[in-house]
């Protein structure tokens, strides 16, 4: 594949409260998931909004004390009841999201978009957006060995599938959590940016490495313009 000479080759954005507006369905279906457990979603709702954007599974495994039978069943039912609202047609684009991605490509870099969700409602949200190919390709926690923000992984699979960066110093990281921010940080991105349409505030996305904080997605092929332009 030939490389293009754009500092900023490689994209990789969330999706949850950076390209897709969910209007809080993330935490109706934890609630959901929680009293089908027989547990009570006040007691865990502070952890699930603390570690927003982290793969579901892996916070359920600490919500339920690492007992694993319990934390894939309350992961199915999580699942399952976001899918149910994504069905229902409670999910829609953020504003300028599709346009912006459609922007960054026809620029040549390319385009993934990465979710802490399982394979199964990732895809659902797809299709419910018509989505399906917006993107070069879509990565969840299963396709980077399992592990999800805040560990980098899912992004370094991007760099290393894409063969669109000669470095990880060519990627931007793009969401709306502060283990979004992490996760592009720990993997040497040269942009890590977050967007106030989602879980965290800017002091929050700056506090877990930041580089640039945007109010939407919809901003971000013209901070990476900027950004060559002044190299």
């Amino acid at each position: 594949m030939s490389v293009s000479k754009k500092k900023f080759n490689l994209v990789v954005l969330d999706m949850a409260g950076t390209t897709v507006a969910d209007g809080g369905l993330v935490e109706q279906a934890f609630s959901a998931a929680a009293w089908q457990m027989g547990a009570d979603p006040e007691s865990m709702i502070g952890y699930v909004r603390a570690t927003m954007g982290e793969s579901k599974i892996s916070v359920f495994r600490h919500l339920f004390g690492g007992d694993e039978g319990l934390a894939q069943t309350a992961n199915a039912a999580f699942e399952a009841a976001y899918g149910e609202r994504v069905a229902a047609g409670l999910i829609v684009p953020i504003p300028g999201a599709r346009e912006a991605i459609e922007r960054l490509r026809g620029e040549g870099r390319s385009v993934v978009l990465s979710t802490g969700f399982a394979r199964v409602t990732q895809d659902a949200i797809l299709a419910a957006l018509g989505w399906e190919g917006l993107a070069d390709f879509t990565l969840c926690p299963a396709d980077a060995g399992g592990r999800g923000r805040p560990y980098p992984d899912m992004v370094l699979a991007a760099f290393l599938r894409s063969g669109a960066a000669d470095g990880v110093q060519e990627i931007a990281v793009v969401g709306d959590t502060s283990y979004d921010m992490l996760s592009g940080a720990r993997a040497g991105a040269g942009v890590v940016a977050g967007v106030l349409t989602g879980a965290h505030d800017k002091a929050q996305l700056v506090e877990h490495g930041a580089s640039h904080v945007l109010g939407s997605v919809a901003e971000l092929d013209g901070l990476l313009g900027e950004l060559e332009r002044s190299s």
